[in-house]
C-alpha cells in the first residue's frame, strides 16, 4: 500500500472534513463554488422547495433562501431538491436569497400534462433511483417500464423495490411476481421489501450508502414508510392504503432530503400520477436494450419492425424469444418520446412529416403496383 493511500491529500481530506460532505459535498462541487466563494457566497444543498422558497443546509445550518433570482423561464432550471446552491451570508439580506445554481450532474425530468409539453424537475445531482412498486396490487409492467426509462435517461442508477412484500406470503407466487419485473428491467436489481417486517431493508440501505438516491413511485406505494425505515425514524407522514384498491393518498406533498445514519442522502416524493417521458430516447433504449440489440441486426437501418423483410426484432417475436407485451411496450415510447421531442422541437416535426408522407406515398405506390399486376 502506497504513503498516498495511508495519507489522503489534504485537498480531500479538507473534504471529508466539510461541515457539508454528509450531504454529498466532494471535490468536484468544491472546485465548481470556488468562483462562487470568490465573492462571500455561501454553499448548500437544497433540502426542499415550496412557495417559492427553499430549505437550505449550509456549513452553518439549514437556512431559508428566496429563489426570486433564479426563477428563469426555462421550468427546467428552477431550483429543485437536490440542488447545490450559492446563497447569500448571514446577515447579507432579508430574506437571504439563492443567487446561482451549480451545474447538475444529473437531473431527473418528467414531462408534465401540460399542453405546451413542459418539462419538470423532479430531482437533481441523484446517483440511484430506486423504483417503489407495491405488491398489495397487480403489478403495472408498462408503467415500471417508463419509470425506468426515466431512470436511465437521468443518469441514475435505478433499483426496482417491490415493497409490502409480506402481502405475498407463498415464496413460490412472490418469485414469479420478482421474475416477472426482471423481464421488464434487464439488467436492474429487483428486490422484494417489506417495510413492516423489515425483510430486505438492510439490502436496499447497502444499495443506497452511498451517493444520492430518489425515491420514486404512485401513491400507495409504500414511499414514505421505506423513508422513515431509511433514516430510522419518523421523518415522513403514513396513511394506509384504500383496501379496495390499494391506492393511496399523496402522504408526501413536497421533494424532501434527509441525511442517511449509514451514509448517503435521500430525497423521498410526491406520488406520481402521471409519468410522462421527457425526451428519454437513450433511456427508453437502456430499458428495451434486447430489442435494440436486435434491432442493430435488422436488414434496413431505418426498419419500424412492423412488416420489413429481414427484420430481426420480429424474427425473435415469432421465434418466441421476445414478448409481444415487450415489443408493444418499447413502441408506444418510442411514438410518445418522439411526439414529445416533435412538440419542441420544429426541425424533428418536420422530418417526421416527411418520413409520413414518404411512407404514405410508398405505400400507395405498392398498392397500385399491385393493382395494375391483377389487371394484367
Amino acid at each position: 500500500m502506497s504513503d498516498a493511500s495511508l495519507h489522503p491529500s489534504s485537498s480531500t481530506a479538507s473534504t471529508l472534513r466539510h461541515p457539508l460532505a454528509a450531504h454529498g459535498w466532494d471535490e468536484g462541487w468544491e472546485g465548481e463554488f470556488a468562483p462562487y466563494a470568490a465573492q462571500g457566497l455561501v454553499p448548500g444543498r437544497v433540502l426542499r422547495v415550496d412557495r417559492g422558497q427553499c430549505d437550505v443546509a449550509t456549513p452553518a445550518g439549514v437556512v431559508r433562501a428566496d429563489t426570486a433570482f433564479v426563477t428563469p423561464h426555462d421550468p427546467l432550471r428552477v431550483v429543485c431538491t437536490g440542488d447545490w446552491v450559492a446563497v447569500d451570508p448571514e446577515g447579507a439580506s432579508d430574506p437571504r436569497y439563492v443567487r446561482t445554481l451549480l451545474p447538475r450532474r444529473t437531473v431527473f425530468a418528467r414531462s408534465t400534462s401540460s399542453k405546451r409539453s413542459e418539462g419538470q424537475v423532479l430531482a437533481a445531482n441523484v446517483d440511484h433511483a430506486v423504483i417503489t412498486v407495491s405488491l398489495a396490487v397487480e403489478l403495472d409492467l408498462g408503467r415500471i417500464e417508463r419509470f425506468l426509462a426515466l431512470a436511465w435517461e437521468s443518469g441514475a442508477r435505478p433499483t426496482v423495490v417491490l415493497s409490502k412484500a409480506d402481502l405475498v406470503p407463498d415464496p413460490v407466487v412472490l418469485s414469479h411476481l420478482v421474475e416477472d419485473v426482471q423481464g421488464a428491467a434487464p439488467g436492474v436489481e429487483v428486490l422484494p421489501l417489506s417495510s413492516a417486517s423489515g425483510d430486505g431493508v438492510d439490502v436496499l440501505r447497502a444499495v443506497v450508502s452511498g451517493g444520492t438516491t430518489v425515491l420514486l413511485g404512485v401513491s400507495g406505494a409504500g414511499k414514505s414508510t421505506l423513508a422513515n425505515a431509511l433514516v430510522g425514524e419518523d421523518v415522513m407522514t403514513v396513511q394506509a392504503a384504500r383496501d379496495v384498491d390499494g391506492k393511496g393518498r399523496h402522504t408526501t406533498t413536497t421533494r424532501n432530503l434527509f441525511v442517511l445514519p449509514g451514509g448517503g442522502v435521500l430525497i423521498d416524493t410526491p406520488g406520481l400520477r402521471g409519468v410522462g417521458l421527457w425526451d428519454a430516447e437513450a433511456g427508453v433504449g437502456q430499458t428495451f436494450a434486447e430489442i435494440e440489440e436486435l434491432a442493430a441486426e435488422c436488414r434496413f437501418h431505418d426498419c419500424s419492425h412492423e412488416s420489413e423483410p429481414g427484420c430481426a426484432v420480429m424474427a425473435a417475436l415469432d421465434e418466441g424469444t421476445l414478448a409481444v407485451r415487450r415489443l408493444e411496450s418499447y413502441r408506444k415510447l418510442v411514438r410518445e418520446n418522439q411526439r414529445l421531442v416533435a412538440k419542441t422541437d420544429a426541425r424533428l416535426r418536420n422530418e417526421i412529416r416527411k418520413d409520413w408522407k414518404r411512407k404514405g406515398a410508398e405505400g400507395r405506390a405498392a398498392m397500385a403496383f399491385k393493382r395494375e399486376g391483377r389487371l394484367r
